[in-house]
């Protein structure tokens, strides 16, 4: 059963500890099917709160090239030094963040990395594939989610965020049943959906 953590880790404490000859980067992961406002701010707030230098939104395994586009698209109005795309799980599909975060860390050594999770999913912590091996790789971050705050026992920043209740699931339905969803998404994301004829 989870249990409530009052973790040790804060903002201040995280800086104190922070070696200036190292990177700090936040990873979000997710199917961005499509990307939406709410996984920017999500991504943005997360950066601010823990003064990462960047946060890279990781799509997981898709056999579409339509993902990564709009990702592109969706991050086109940012600086490229704050939000970026990690490709790292659509190249070695159908693996565990364990195994994506060991790659990761291996290939970037100078690199501390944040791995975000939305609420729904701290609660399915214990379930992840050497759990207890990701914690020592990576530090933990959890975020609000509407309807979703649950306890955990492993290390875990928890970060604030405005609460948006935007999934791609509604935005594919509202799609698929001719609507527009509007102000949920970029509109370059969604000229783009419209243009390629996704979802219907």
């Amino acid at each position: 059963m989870a249990i409530e953590l009052l973790t040790p880790f804060t903002k201040v404490e995280l800086e104190k500890e922070k070696n200036s000859n190292r990177r700090q980067i936040g990873i979000l992961e997710g199917t961005f099917n499509p990307v939406h406002n709410a996984h920017l701010i999500i991504a943005d707030q997360v950066r601010q709160s823990l003064n990462l230098e960047k946060v890279l939104l990781m799509p997981d395994f898709s056999d579409s090239q339509h993902v990564i586009k709009m990702l592109e698209l969706a991050l086109l109005d940012f600086e490229q030094s704050n939000l970026g795309i990690e490709l790292v799980a659509y190249e070695n599909p159908v693996t565990s963040p364990y195994n994506l975060m060991k790659i990761l860390t291996e290939r970037n050594p100078d690199v501390d990395f944040y791995y975000i999770l939305g609420g729904d999913r701290v609660g399915e912590l214990p379930s992840f594939y050497k759990i207890d091996e990701l914690v020592k790789i990576v530090q933990l971050v959890g975020v609000q989610r509407p309807k979703y705050r649950i306890g955990t026992s492993y290390p875990l920043i928890w970060i604030d965020v405005p609460v948006l209740d935007i999934s791609s699931t509604w935005i594919r339905e509202q799609v698929k049943q001719g609507l527009k969803p509007n102000y949920m998404l970029p509109n370059c994301v969604l000229d783009y959906i419209l243009k390629e004829n996704l979802y219907v």
